[in-house]
């Protein structure tokens, strides 16, 4: 069962009670000693897996190896081991909130891991790198670590299930610290009050504009759950020595809520576990198929579907339109709805062609399929005829597709839409898509196997075959690992591998 927590803002005089705080019941959340199940520690597990597997296929991107590169001039904290940094020796250790920076945009950096969308969006994979980071400096072993994910997974899925960021134009990270620092706070056994200060103090350093992802989408667009996750481990080692934070941070007068949400009138209902219930919530999410923004996915697949069965959709000669009929958020977010001019420009950024229906759609139908790095070279972006038939697609909120998008119904939430063809013969096609192919209820649910796959295919360019055999040897005994096997739960990249990759010089 849950326990459904009534969130609203209250005047400064109302003296609102800790303990009535949405902070604190997260905290106790975070703190109760609940076991986790084991059809979610295999989830889990498939979640690290892919975490690796995106990281590893990003070790060489430039934003990737600036943070790389700032986390190594870092040393090691003097208070425990150290965290491990992907693509480096095992026993190449730096600070842990400088090893959740460097592995967080490694994860975050190719928008190919794993995601939850209702109220708001969220990519809860982001909060694996701080939670691992953490348990290898402390020394911790898989089961704790498993205990950490799952709730971290939990608080951030149940804050996105009930509280609208994007509409309020702020970064989805805002729930990201949050639920990284209460997964820690697990992790490490810390008590109510220290996981309490710790979620105040997340929050409070989290919350930044949505401009990230707007208009010429920047490198930052990795670097932000990064940021978040270091936030969250400098927050709980405040928290650990005492020190606390604003308060009531989400209903105070001046607070998040009354700010930078709904108002001073609003008013949120966040489920959360109650006592003694399992954390359950990653069995919620879903990861991705193809390196892309989520409400792509199933358009992904739409489009190769149609590529092998209607090949003349290929030519853009052959096409008069193409409307793709869908929720208001990909219509607003990622579609023709955003007003942006940057999401039909050939030479826009991989970050923005990554946000850019239109563009996906154009090339996945002219493929037959996607690929992280080839679907979005400058060459491809710029094709004569790719830009000819991406410049005729454009999308349109459907009322129906809406609906869907927010229902609390898995059975019909949906992620997809219709698309509308109409050809320059006069013949008008029409097919539509709810979710994902590797979406739980799509054509080909992802399972271990796929993960696997998935981390294989990624990780073959820069891991030896022994190096991957290794660490999904680790993974798969997640929950009964040592601390010292823990501690080697991360990638090393092939010799030379990072040496071919930018080395920029900044300040440290």
């Amino acid at each position: 069962m849950t326990v459904t927590h009534h969130l609203r803002v209250h005047r400064s005089d109302e003296n609102l009670a800790r303990e009535g705080q949405l902070a604190w019941h997260i905290a106790e959340v975070a703190a109760d000693p609940v076991e986790v199940e084991p059809d979610v520690v295999d989830m889990i597990i498939n979640r690290v897996i892919d975490n690796a597997a995106v990281a590893a296929a990003s070790l060489t991107r430039a934003p990737v190896s600036a943070a790389r590169q700032q986390a190594l001039d870092h040393a090691v904290s003097v208070g425990g081991n150290g965290a491990t940094v992907f693509g480096c020796a095992l026993d190449r250790r730096t600070s842990p909130e400088w090893a959740a920076w460097a592995n967080g945009v490694a994860v975050r950096e190719l928008d190919y891991h794993d995601t939850f969308l209702a109220a708001d969006y969220s990519h809860p994979g982001d909060n694996i790198p701080p939670i691992l980071a953490v348990a290898q400096h402390v020394g911790a072993d898989g089961a704790a670590l498993v205990r950490g994910l799952a709730t971290g997974y939990e608080i951030q899925i149940d804050l996105v299930r009930a509280i609208c960021l994007h509409k309020h134009k702020i970064d989805h990270v805002a729930h990201l610290g949050p639920s990284a620092a209460a997964g820690i706070g697990t992790l490490l056994g810390l008590d109510v009050e220290t996981i309490y200060q710790a979620v105040g103090q997340a929050l409070h350093t989290t919350t930044a504009t949505r401009q990230s992802r707007k208009g010429e989408i920047s490198t930052w667009k990795a670097h932000a759950p990064a940021f978040a996750g270091k936030m969250a481990v400098e927050a709980v080692d405040r928290a650990m020595r005492g020190e606390t934070s604003p308060s009531p941070i989400y209903e105070g007068e001046d607070g998040v809520v009354a700010w930078m949400l709904d108002g001073p009138d609003a008013s949120y209902d966040v489920p959360l576990p109650a006592a003694g219930e399992p954390k359950r919530g990653i069995l919620d999410s879903y990861t991705k198929e193809h390196s892309a923004e989520y409400q792509a996915q199933a358009w992904i697949d739409l489009a190769r579907r149609l590529h092998g069965e209607r090949p003349e959709l290929v030519d853009p000669a052959n096409i008069e339109s193409i409307v793709l009929h869908t929720s208001h958020h990909t219509h607003y977010v990622i579609g023709s709805g955003a007003n942006d001019p940057q999401k039909y420009d050939p030479k826009a950024s991989r970050e923005t062609l990554d946000h850019s229906i239109p563009y996906i759609f154009a090339v996945a139908l002219q493929d037959g399929g996607w690929h992280h790095v080839d679907s979005y070279a400058p060459e491809r972006a710029g094709r004569e005829d790719t830009v000819a038939l991406w410049q005729k697609i454009t999308t349109a909120e459907d009322a129906e597709w809406t609906r869907r998008y927010h229902s609390e119904d898995p059975n019909e939430k949906a992620f997809g839409g219709r698309v509308e063809i109409r050809l320059t013969n006069g013949e008008t096609i029409e097919e539509e898509i709810a979710v994902a192919d590797a979406h739980p209820l799509g054509a080909r649910p992802f399972a271990r196997e796929d993960y696997v796959r998935k981390f294989r295919i990624l990780a073959e360019p820069v891991l030896s075959a022994a190096e991957i055999d290794r660490f999904l040897e680790l993974a798969e005994r997640l929950p009964e690992l040592t601390p010292d096997e823990v501690q080697q739960l991360s990638i090393v990249a092939e010799f030379g591998v990072l040496a071919a990759a930018p080395a920029p010089k900044g300040l440290f």
